[in-house]
């Protein structure tokens, strides 16, 4: 496993985020990751970070075309269209739910009783791409008009922010989450 990785699953994956800018942030680099390696994504999590205002939803949701324009450009993230869109639309779908009331946080932490689950994986093998609860996830959040949350971007999502404790027995991180 490379630093990057070896340092964001030691540090944060699993870790039960509740922070709408952080899940924010999350849903984004899920998204951008579908197709691509986990460790092309974090090479990039700064330049993620710079381009979307250190994803503060207000700034994103305002972005035009000149904006896309000016991100698909910079070489600091990965230059997909859609993907990029789609951060923008879902910092729209994120201040709907805030404007309702709700939290992102809220949302997303009801679809596991707001207590993680805790897997019991012995190996890495065993984990699965998506779940039955992933799917319920994804079909919500595309109800809602958010983009690129299929079923597989929802799991690793819920996986990164600690709705399910995905590391193995074996992981000196299970316990420790």
């Amino acid at each position: 496993m490379t630093e990057p990785c070896l340092s964001y699953h030691d540090e944060e994956w699993g870790v039960p985020v509740r922070d709408d800018r952080l899940l924010f942030e999350m849903l984004t680099l899920e998204g951008a990751q579908a197709g691509l390696s986990w460790e092309t994504v974090l090479k990039k999590r700064d330049g993620y970070r710079r381009v979307f205002s250190n994803f503060h939803l207000q700034t994103v949701s305002g972005f035009g075309p000149s904006d896309v324009e000016r991100l698909m450009e910079d070489t600091g993230i990965i230059r997909n269209r859609a993907k990029i869109l789609s951060t923008i639309n879902n910092a729209e779908r994120i201040l709907e739910i805030q404007a309702q009331g709700q939290s992102f946080s809220d949302v997303v932490w009801a679809f596991v009783g707001n207590e993680p689950i805790r897997n019991r994986w012995v190996s890495l093998h065993d984990l699965p791409a998506k779940t039955d609860l992933s799917i319920l996830m994804s079909k919500a959040l595309l109800k809602r008009g958010f983009r690129f949350v299929g079923p597989t971007i929802c799991y690793s999502f819920m996986q990164a922010v600690g709705l399910v404790n995905d590391h193995t027995e074996n992981c000196f991180r299970f316990s420790a989450i």
